[in-house]
């Protein structure tokens, strides 16, 4: 064992220093979208276009799409439909399905680990106010996952975190994270109440099942009937998952949600890598990721949307046209109450936080900023 992969198993996470692998940087395309009835796939196809075209990341692969569905369908905020404030939107999930299947997509499939169900995910997108004939019609190659337990598939796949993980060493997914080519994340543009800004990655903290890591998850077997959320085991770390799954590294870390959520995000992209990040900022919500946050929220329509092939370069240009310092450590803005996940998957190697690094296509930073609340 090296001594870095010492310091990772011990949970701590060493500054790359001068001598390590310049951290890796892609493209990241803005565009404006004032509404979500432009024309989103001809946009979308565009961005495609200027980060080198959707047809060399998905011809003749299967594409699984995450998609950020977190809350229960029945809170709202204002009565406003999901969509344009803290759910994925159906029109950028039609758009984008269109665009990689005209691409050549041999096969898309949309998953998340639905709110407190192991039910069809079909169902929960009607729930959500979704046509979902609408949208199949859109693909012929179109599947749907709840990926909060075993779903369709037969077996969970074991994701190991390089370099040992700094809370858990590796976890325990559904089949649909291992059987696909090309791994989406649709996010919101939003701010998060624990994180500060929750985007393409931290979209990935909603692929653990709630089987395994779920409040009522099984105590040595998953329970394949979940109801509930994962803040016990995820959030705040008061149980272990099913002992059929790897235990957390160090039981005597630090519980606190703003140590731990970051972390488990930065480690879960490191184990199961985002090929494509989207974030949708037509309209979103301001002050926390939905409607159960209990401070000062509001309704806003930045009108941009963006697009890009490594995640965390990604984030850092959305932080960035958020009004926000993607480098600032934990007491500034966003990121009072906790650590820098961009920072974190830094550190990992996932790639690069400065701005300045990245190229930024289409848009300006400066062209489409949108200053959320401090």
């Amino acid at each position: 064992m090296t001594r870095r992969d010492l310091l990772f198993s011990a949970g701590f996470v060493p500054a790359l220093s001068a001598q390590d692998k310049r951290l890796p940087t892609a493209p990241v395309a803005l565009a404006k979208a004032p509404s979500y009835s432009d024309d989103l796939a001809s946009i979308l196809t565009k961005m495609f276009d200027q980060i080198g075209g959707a047809g060399r990341l998905v011809r003749n692969k299967t594409v699984t799409i995450k998609l950020n569905l977190t809350g229960s369908p029945a809170l709202r905020f204002q009565g406003k439909p999901l969509g344009v404030t803290h759910y994925t939107h159906p029109k950028t999930v039609a758009a984008m399905v269109h665009v990689l299947s005209k691409a050549g997509a041999r096969r898309i499939r949309l998953v998340e680990s639905a709110w407190a169900t192991a039910g069809p995910l079909e169902e929960y997108l009607l729930d959500s106010g979704w046509n979902v004939r609408q949208l199949m019609a859109v693909a012929p190659n179109l599947e749907f996952e709840n990926t909060n337990a075993l779903g369709q598939g037969k077996r969970y796949y074991r994701f190991r975190v390089p370099g040992g993980g700094l809370i858990f060493p590796a976890y325990d997914l559904n089949h649909s994270y291992h059987d696909t080519d090309v791994f989406v994340s649709m996010a919101k543009l939003k701010n998060h109440d624990t994180c500060g800004v929750t985007l393409a990655m931290k979209n990935i903290f909603g692929i653990t099942p709630a089987s395994i890591y779920g409040d009522d998850a099984g105590v040595d077997e998953p329970n394949e009937n979940p109801t509930k959320g994962r803040a016990e085991t995820c959030h705040f770390g008061r149980r272990q998952p099913a002992r059929v799954a790897p235990g957390e590294l160090n039981p005597a870390s630090d519980r606190s949600p703003g140590y731990r959520m970051p972390r488990i995000t930065a480690e879960l992209v490191a184990a199961r890598p985002i090929d494509i990040s989207f974030i949708d900022g037509i309209e979103t919500m301001t002050g926390g990721e939905g409607p159960w946050i209990r401070k000062s929220l509001g309704h806003v329509k930045p009108g941009v949307l963006i697009l890009g092939t490594n995640p965390v370069n990604t984030d850092a240009v959305a932080t960035a046209v958020m009004g926000y310092n993607p480098r600032a450590g934990r007491g500034s803005a966003p990121f009072q109450n906790c650590d820098n996940t961009l920072l974190l998957a830094e550190q990992l190697g996932l790639g690069s936080a400065k701005v300045d690094e990245i190229e930024v296509v289409g848009e300006t930073i400066a062209a489409v900023r949108y200053p959320f609340p401090g």
